[in-house]
């Protein structure tokens, strides 16, 4: 067990703390297994005979409790430990999940396919957030974006990486249900390095932060804390702006790119697939330029105006060059970049409610969750009014917002001495 703060915060390499090396491991592997239906989930559930609306509304069912579950784990974290939170939402979803294949899938049981698989969206945020809060402690303050940029990288990895390119193996080899119980095996190695590997001692930082607070007390501020912190309720706009355009162009893009455009089917989820691809080495990267470059700086211009220009590049340069897979990539590429410049958000809200990490974090994952249903509403309710084209205009609109809010946010950000040096030469001036 680490045995002071100093001793383990001294102990990093680009940002990434090394007591808890195994944890961003785990999490890895958590969402290999956790993200390996998504590309073909809601085709099977209709291929069993089910209809796209019933399909949707599991996955609605499933998005309801992940945001549910994404606000509470933070604060859970706080006050059980953020391995004793991860542990549960491991458990949680083993058992979960062999209900919706077995009693669910298998049965075509429709009832049972919504109850077992919207309980399982408890899990995940319970596992990879708890971790968020574990990191905040954890990671030297000038050094907080970095850490939250591995944390990223290595989600990406898992559920952008291989938890959607491996199906396309396994698939042709042992079928989809074979495919759904091998992600049994992903979450227990992401599981089990939680539960036996991390040598962190998370108590130490609540000791040495002297964040002593009654259970009742700060379960409350969790659901208060964007009242009595204004500067945490900004900050929630700009994290609930930050993927609206990741979330809301899978609805619309895959059609613009097929049918419209004129990419196949495997040339769309190629470039999609690269936007993922590209976040694992982005969101690292950003991680570590926040940390010299400003936070809100980096949010600011390369976060909200680069995915303001990001979205325009994804729908107007193929749309005017046509089925050019170089293009296509290329915008990706692009988009990729530019929303993983928001990586320093997770840092953010710890460092606005120092004293209440845990609140701060359960209102980041809300945010984060909620941004899951903007995007994806915001494109339902305007395309048929307005059109894509119009989507992607208001998509571009909110960035802009997003980056107007950034100049009222006021965030004391440890200062490391590239920053300093820079904010003495803005004060010269």
């Amino acid at each position: 067990m680490a045995g002071s703060l100093s001793a383990s915060q001294s102990k990093q390499i680009f940002g990434l703390p090394i007591a808890l090396i195994w944890g961003y491991i785990a999490i890895a592997f958590f969402m290999t297994g956790d993200g390996i239906e998504q590309a073909f989930l809601s085709k099977y559930i209709v291929d069993l005979g089910f209809s796209t609306q019933q399909a949707s509304l599991v996955f609605s069912v499933y998005g309801f409790t992940v945001a549910i579950a994404s606000w509470l784990s933070g604060v859970l974290a706080e006050l059980v430990g953020p391995r004793r939170t991860m542990i549960f939402g491991f458990i949680l979803w083993i058992v979960f999940h062999i209900g919706f294949l077995t009693l669910g899938l298998e049965q075509e049981n429709f009832a049972m396919m919504i109850t077992m698989y919207g309980i399982r969206g408890i899990a995940y945020p319970m596992f990879i957030y708890g971790f968020v809060v574990w990191i905040a402690y954890a990671a030297p303050k000038q050094k907080l974006a970095s850490a939250m940029g591995w944390f990223w990288c290595m989600y990406s990895v898992g559920m952008g990486v291989f938890g959607t390119y491996l199906p396309s193996f396994s698939i042709p080899a042992i079928g989809v249900m074979g495919t759904l119980w091998m992600a049994i095996v992903f979450i227990a190695i992401g599981g089990f390095m939680a539960m036996f590997l991390i040598k962190d001692n998370f108590d130490s930082y609540k000791k040495e932060t002297n964040a002593e607070n009654s259970k009742f007390r700060e379960v409350l501020r969790a659901i208060t804390i964007a009242y009595e912190n204004p500067q945490i309720a900004i900050a929630s706009v700009v994290r609930i702006i930050n993927q609206i355009s990741l979330f809301g162009f899978v609805v619309i893009l895959p059609i613009v790119f097929i049918d419209q455009i004129g990419f196949t089917m495997s040339e769309w989820l190629r470039i999609w697939g690269a936007v993922y691809a590209t976040t694992i080495f982005t969101n690292l990267m950003w991680g570590i330029l926040g940390d010299r470059i400003g936070w809100v700086r980096q949010v600011r211009w390369f976060g909200c105006i680069g995915m303001a220009i990001a979205t325009l590049l994804f729908y107007y340069l193929p749309m005017s060059i046509g089925p050019n897979m170089w293009v296509g990539l290329f915008v990706a590429i692009f988009f990729g970049f530019a929303i993983a410049a928001f990586v320093p958000m997770s840092a953010i809200f710890p460092t606005l409610e120092p004293n209440h990490k845990g609140a701060a974090v359960s209102m980041h994952n809300l945010s984060a969750g909620l941004s899951n249903f903007v995007g994806p509403a915001l494109a339902t309710a305007i395309v048929p009014i307005a059109g894509v084209e119009g989507t992607i205009w208001a998509f571009t609109i909110l960035y802009i917002f997003g980056f107007i809010l950034t100049y009222f946010m006021k965030v004391n950000q440890p200062m490391n001495k590239f920053i300093d040096e820079n904010h003495s030469m803005e004060i010269a001036k």
